[in-house]
């Protein structure tokens, strides 16, 4: 069995907090996930998650103007800076305190960042070689609270803050003037944001209250008669530009939204169209045009407060996040319409479960819903919600059209993944709480076992009515599972047994096998002769079938050990909470099994030699609980760890406590408590070349499939953009382009494949590495749509189709983006086409006839 699996995609968790950003051509949107960062595709419709975590969750992210480099700071003010087209981590930094703020120059040079009432100015890094990647500029100083927000003139030598002490301050970083910092107050709460307008002859500002402000110019000549001061320069094309360092600010205009006791959480500015993008705490949002003040649109898109908004470059899609629901949206305000709207789990997710072609995942939480997922989108396309309690268990049919969930309310439902709706509801005579499910492999019979009264429900799928209740165990059925040919259930339960049933036997015989403690999971290998029982002292126990004794057994306790608790006072190997699998599942030759559950490991395990394969960390995030092995003595005081006294807030309003009296663990949703790092439950894909956990951080999924952005180890130091053209120069075609989808150079990359003659297309095709096949696709794809030279495209695309056929059909689901790129661009070329066709013939038809005309008057004269 492979072992090389690599973190792939995080499902489930769309937006956990931090800004949201728009990549420079305003086609993906950039959303932090706990410790990781997330990328939405709104054109080609996916989603990946980048291969790098943080020490802690991620507080603020800034993207350079050219899309390059993704500054990403946790809560710590620890940084990382990445290369976002490569995804690699570039360099660590450390900034010591929390950043409020962070925003690129709009010339990509400098960079700001807040650090509590001061603004540090750094270099932003180039390809210039310096000492360090980061160099301190200078730092701005007069503010007298913590600084809100900062943002960049449009010709960057002005930046201008906003602070909670109630005012906005203008810096500028062109050593070259004599310039003293301005500072602009006339606000009644603290200010969100402010921003320059285009032509820099206007100042906006948005306080908390609800109040817009619209700051004017005042030269010092309006003031001083005497003075001949020149406040405006002309440019080389003729263009206005304000002297900032020669002007006065004053409040020209007073606005306000029309909302009492609502405050204002959030403000973007659009300068090219003066648009004000407002988000209030009660889930309404607005946008107003300014300096007009004129209302455009308000929507209301949930009942929760909106934490942030960013605008795209064209200023036609709005991106707003909300931490309270975990939603992510992206709305087109012109059309009125969604582009994207993508929420997560509200609570932890409880269950997993793959399709049958591995195409699509099912996941059930405790806040009652069901949701299914694209594996290769990374796409929510569909959410149940008729559970009115926590969901315990999904599973699929075999054909994966049905999907069946168990409920704590009470209910088993059957859901059709092709018209979505709920068409079945399976329910018991008495009201008992379902904790397991199973389906036999023909999808006819459903089974569900209870919390409350031990007993196992059979129903029929095809009618709904209750066939059987199977009794006998003596505590709550913990995990059902069926056997592969769908003659035998097997239960694992509490009461330190598992048992096998006959379902469909006129005897109802039941063997039971006994356990030292709890059994937590259970699961049939796939030839149907073997069970695999997970108990709660972290062994995993393998009994035959046939004879009902035990063929071998997993310690399996030393390996999940690890991660300490903030409660624990012992090293982790000591801790007092044992450590545990409640969930394993079997490969699909049966050869390994993989185990997940109270820790923050997963194991693989040989199932032969009883031997661990590997071992998984599924996150490294200090802001859960259990991730460290020891903790530092430093933080723990007598009343706990001081890193679990969670920031108060300076406003009355965040530091007010809702929570009833008595409660310990506190409001969940808005995270008082930290969460506790863990594994709910972990499948393996029908194909096996990827599986998924549901984590605590979300739905992760792990896959052997490679990715070609960029790596360094595959990278030899002779490719070079040079080395690429010489080897087309010297007509090995194939060597060039493998060699320009290395360098990932888009330029390098149209040159090459230009470069190569149309009567060797199906040769290099032919040869041409799977691993580079969705690159190329991708390539024609775009190239295709502004590309002239149509039928090389066509060559193109028909020799790969026939060269590599199979292997597109096998991994349909990871390259349907590419077929429908593809299919676009060809339905353009031949309605193209067909348009040019259409006007040469009728074109050619009035030329005939004209000639007939011009012959029969030649006749009519000759007669």
């Amino acid at each position: 069995m492979k072992s090389s699996y690599k973190f792939s995609n995080l499902l489930g968790t769309v937006y956990t907090g931090a800004n949201v950003l728009f990549t420079p051509d305003g086609n993906s949107v950039l959303s932090s996930v706990g410790n990781r960062v997330s990328m939405f595709d709104l054109v080609n419709n996916t989603s990946c998650t980048l291969p790098f975590e943080m020490r802690k969750n991620i507080d603020r992210m800034a993207l350079s103007p050219n899309g390059t480099l993704l500054v990403t700071i946790d809560k710590d003010g620890r940084a990382l800076l990445i290369n976002l087209p490569r995804r690699a981590v570039l360099h660590h930094m450390n900034f010591k305190t929390r950043a409020r703020a962070i925003q690129f120059s709009p010339d990509g040079k400098y960079f700001a960042i807040t650090s509590e009432r001061t603004v540090n100015v750094w270099k932003a890094p180039g390809h210039t070689r310096e000492f360090a990647p980061f160099v301190l500029y200078f730092t701005a100083l007069g503010h007298h609270d913590a600084v809100t927000s900062i943002n960049w003139s449009s010709d960057s030598r002005f930046f201008i803050t906003a602070s909670k002490d109630m005012t906005c301050r203008i810096y500028t970083v062109d050593r070259s003037i004599d310039f003293q910092p301005s500072a602009l107050s006339g606000h009644r709460d603290y200010i969100v944001n402010a921003w320059f307008s285009a032509d820099m002859k206007n100042i906006y500002s948005v306080s908390r209250d609800g109040s817009l402000f619209q700051w004017k110019n005042s030269t010092y000549a309006a003031m001083h008669e005497d003075s001949d001061t020149e406040m405006v320069e002309v440019d080389q094309n003729g263009n206005e530009i304000v002297r900032v360092d020669k002007v006065k600010w004053r409040i020209q205009k007073k606005n306000f939204f029309n909302s009492v006791s609502v405050k204002v959480t959030e403000a973007q500015f659009f300068a090219a169209s003066n648009l004000v993008v407002v988000g209030f705490e009660n889930g309404l949002f607005g946008i107003y045009e300014v300096p007009d003040f004129t209302t455009i649109h308000t929507l209301s898109i949930s009942q929760k407060k909106i934490d942030t908004v960013a605008i795209n470059v064209t200023g036609e899609w709005l991106a707003f996040g909300s931490v309270a629901l975990g939603q992510l949206l992206v709305w087109e305000w012109q059309s009125e319409t969604y582009v994207l709207k993508q929420q997560g789990h509200y609570y932890d997710i409880n269950s997993v479960s793959y399709s049958g072609d591995g195409q699509s995942l099912a996941t059930g939480g405790d806040d009652g819903k069901v949701k299914v997922w694209n594996t290769a989108s990374g796409f929510c396309f569909v959410t149940f919600s008729e559970h009115t309690s926590g969901v315990n268990a999904v599973e699929f049919a075999k054909q994966g059209q049905v999907l069946f969930s168990a409920s704590l309310d009470g209910t088993v439902r059957a859901f059709d993944l092709v018209r979505y709706r709920n068409f079945r509801t399976f329910t018991s005579p008495d009201p008992v709480q379902f904790t397991s499910l199973a389906v036999d492999p023909s999808g006819e019979i459903v089974c569900a076992g209870t919390m409350d009264t031990f007993e196992i429900f059979v129903w029929s799928v095809q009618t709904g009515k209750l066939l059987d209740i199977l009794a006998g165990h003596t505590g709550p059925v913990s995990s059902l599972a069926f056997s592969p040919t769908g003659m035998m259930l097997v239960s694992g339960s509490w009461d330190h047994s598992a048992r096998t049933w006959d379902v469909f036997g006129r005897s109802k015989s039941i063997e039971p096998l006994v356990h030292q403690t709890e059994v937590l999971a259970v699961a049939f290998k796939p030839d149907g002769k073997e069970i695999a029982a997970a108990t709660l002292d972290g062994n995993i126990t393998f009994w035959d079938i046939q004879e009902a004794n035990v063929v071998g057994t997993i310690d399996g306790r030393k390996d999940i050990m690890g991660g300490r608790k903030k409660d624990d006072r012992t090293s982790a190997d000591n801790a007092a909470s044992g450590k545990c699998f409640n969930s394993i599942c079997y490969t699909a030759d049966g050869t390994s099994l993989i185990g997940s559950g109270t820790s923050k490991y997963i194991c693989i395990y040989d199932v032969e030699s009883s031997f661990l394969i590997k071992k998984f960390t599924i996150s490294k995030n200090l802001s859960l609980d259990g991730t460290q092995e020891m903790l530092n003595s430093k933080y723990m005081t007598e009343f706990g760890s001081l890193e679990e006294l969670e920031d108060e807030g300076s406003d009355r309003e965040e530091r007010i406590d809702l929570s009833l009296p008595g409660t310990r663990s506190g409001d969940l949703s808005v995270r008082n408590t930290r969460p506790e790092i863990k594994s709910k439950a972990v499948r393996f894909s029908p194909t096996g070349r990827s599986w998924a956990a549901a984590t605590t951080d979300g739905l992760m999924i792990y896959s052997l499939d490679e990715d070609i952005l960029f790596d360094p180890f595959d990278l030899e130091i002779d490719i070079t953009p040079e080395t690429v053209i010489e080897a087309l120069g010297e007509k090995e075609y194939l060597k060039s382009l493998c060699m320009a989808f290395r360098l990932n150079e888009k330029p390098l990359l149209h040159t090459v494949f230009e470069g190569v003659p149309p009567d060797s297309v199906e040769l290099v095709a032919r040869g041409m590495p799977e691993k580079y096949l969705f690159k190329l696709l991708s390539f024609v794809g775009m190239h295709m749509e502004t590309s002239p030279h149509i039928e090389f495209h066509l060559l193109w695309v028909t020799s790969v189709m026939t060269a590599h056929g199979r292997y597109l059909r096998d991994h349909r689901g990871q390259f349907q983006p590419v077929f429908r790129a593809l299919h676009k661009g060809v339905n353009r070329v031949r309605d193209d086409i067909a348009t040019l066709c259409d006007s040469n013939q009728y074109t050619l038809k009035y030329l005939l006839s004209q000639q007939a005309i011009v012959a029969r008057k030649e006749a009519t004269m000759q007669e």
